[in-house]
């Protein structure tokens, strides 16, 4: 029988409430993308079921986020799934309101935060072998002004034609500039930081 100090040192399953909650937010995006994407996106009713819905899908980001570090569920897992989920479902967003929208500058940004996105998580999995890299405090601002401006793009704003609308449009407007600028930046911070890891993995092997 282990010792109470040897239980404590194992690691947390893969199976606990927190990575549930990562796996319900990627299911969720296919309805979030049903939502978005029904009656060309021209339904004031199924744009704002579809803001409700990417709402609570990335309040989960934080309410597993903050399960694994209080309960000590933090695991390898946690750590990978966790911003594929925040992927799936932004870029999810970006996709649909660019279809939406259909405009050259939509599209430009979605293509360049995607291609940022998804080849940061490939880079996650090549260097997975040298070690583990989770979400920076610079990554989960990104993140947080991402989810704020597609929040407000979700909602039909361009749809409702009132004073209030205007200045929620425009202010979404500057949230979406600083996020594609944090995007860019995280991004050259990540591909810095997987440079470290593998040299110093390198080294130890060496040494």
């Amino acid at each position: 029988m282990s010792s109470p100090q040897e239980s404590a040192q194992q690691p947390p399953s893969n199976l606990n409430i927190a990575n549930a909650l990562t796996v319900v937010r990627i299911l969720g995006v296919p309805v979030f993308g049903w939502l978005l994407l029904a009656d060309g996106g021209e339904s004031v009713g199924l744009r704002i079921a579809a803001w409700v819905v990417f709402v609570l899908l990335m309040i989960t980001d934080k309410i597993d986020g903050d399960l694994a570090r209080s309960r000590n569920l933090v695991t390898d897992f946690g750590k990978l799934a966790d911003p594929i989920a925040d992927k799936a479902l932004t870029g999810m967003a970006f996709i649909g309101l660019a279809i939406i929208f259909d405009s050259w500058l939509f599209w430009t940004v979605t293509i360049l935060v995607l291609v940022r996105e998804w080849g940061i998580t490939a880079m996650r999995f090549a260097v997975k072998k040298y070690g583990v890299m989770p979400a920076s405090q610079g990554g989960k601002l990104k993140t947080m002004l991402q989810a704020i401006a597609l929040g407000g793009y979700v909602l039909p704003l361009e749809l409702w034609d009132n004073p209030a609308a205007d200045v929620l449009r425009w202010a979404t407007h500057l949230v979406m500039a600083a996020a594609v600028a944090q995007t860019l930046w995280t991004g050259a911070v990540y591909v810095r930081d997987a440079i470290t890891l593998r040299r110093e993995a390198r080294d130890r092997s060496a040494g």
